[in-house]
């Protein structure tokens, strides 16, 4: 069975590559989506609703590139639960959460200091929400419970020095050196690197592409 082109509406290597490692062949989107917590939304709906936002964009672009027919044509398409031309995209959002509060990427150094420094000896949460778009949106969220050693300020420094956590959610990479700082982790590795393989695969699998078979 011929199965959909795929779509990652997302810039992030560490999701290429982690896409890539399952064997599934895709396309990159680049698309733009506001990473803002509304208020009183909680960090598992906030990196659902992104998640899902970005698949939103991606569609669009894909509009705007020509690869859907016109807007009624989708419609039809969604109200019908037909499978479209524009094939399936995927999206995915992570959020680093400590003391009820997302960590965001740092700002700085001073900023990826403190932020380091609140993550030193406690458990903290990691979500990952991902979101395929095929015949209509399908969503799922990894919670993921890291435990971090206690970091001296000269390890927080060094580390930092590294470069590694620059553009990470909470100032570290999981898959890099930021490794040796973690002393458990309860969940999903991958979801914590910015998308958990499990629920993809499956959310795929609904949608029309088996990743074992592909």
């Amino acid at each position: 069975m011929t199965q959909p082109p795929v779509y990652l509406a997302s810039q992030s290597p560490r999701r290429r590559e982690l896409l890539t490692q399952i064997g599934v062949r895709f396309d990159v989107l680049d698309v733009f989506v506001p990473e803002e917590q509304q208020p009183g939304e909680s960090p598992p709906d906030y990196v659902q609703r992104v998640a899902i936002e970005k698949v939103q964009a991606g569609v669009a672009l894909l509009e705007k590139k020509g690869l859907e027919a016109n807007k009624t044509g989708l419609s039809n398409w969604q109200s019908t639960k037909k499978r479209a031309t524009i094939g399936l995209v995927i999206g995915a959002d992570t959020a680093v959460v400590c003391d009820d509060q997302i960590l965001g990427k740092p700002e700085s150094t001073e900023h990826a200091e403190a932020i380091l420094s609140q993550l030193s000896a406690t458990t903290h949460e990691v979500y990952t929400g991902v979101a395929v778009y095929g015949s209509c949106i399908l969503a799922a969220t990894s919670r993921t419970l890291v435990t971090f050693k206690r970091l001296s300020p000269q390890e927080i420094k060094r580390y930092i020095a590294t470069g590694e956590g620059v553009d990470k959610a909470g100032s570290y990479a999981v898959q890099g050196l930021g490794a040796i700082l973690i002393e458990n982790l309860q969940g999903s590795y991958s979801g914590v690197m910015g998308l958990p393989l499990f629920e993809t695969a499956r959310l795929l699998a609904q949608s029309g592409v088996d990743v074992l078979s592909a």
